[in-house]
This record gives C-alpha cells, sequence and structure tokens, in this order.
C-alpha cells in the first residue's frame, strides 16, 4: 500500500495510518479533497470529519475495487 493509500483509507476510516513526518502527506490530500486549508484542530470537529469522509468515499470505493491480493 502506497503513503497516498494510506492517506485515503486514514481519511476515510479515521485510523491513524501516518504519523511524523508521513501526517503531511495525509493532512495535503484532506486540503487537496477539501479544496479549502484545513487546519489540525478542526480535524477533531466531527462535521469536519464528516465532510472529509464524504468526500473521500469515492477515492476509497476506488482503492477497494482495484485491490489484489
Amino acid at each position: 500500500m502506497t503513503k497516498r493509500e494510506c492517506a485515503i483509507v486514514m481519511a476515510y476510516t479515521g485510523v491513524c495510518m501516518l504519523a511524523g513526518e508521513d501526517f503531511g502527506i495525509f493532512h495535503e490530500y484532506v486540503e487537496q479533497v477539501m479544496g479549502a486549508p484545513v487546519y489540525t484542530h478542526e480535524l477533531a470537529f466531527e462535521e469536519v470529519q464528516d465532510e472529509i469522509k464524504r468526500r473521500v468515499r469515492p477515492d476509497f470505493r476506488q482503492l477497494c475495487a482495484t485491490a489484489t491480493d
């Protein structure tokens, strides 16, 4: 699984898969799908989490559809 794929799963599930320096990959992905800057403290808000999940759903489904053994 690539780090971008980890960011997709992390954004959709809320399970931390990228930490330390790699957290920036997740944060950049979230800002890309949201179309605006997202401050890290905003990630704690349930409304923001729900909107991220809604916007990430197509990428998550595509990731699942292309999964291999």
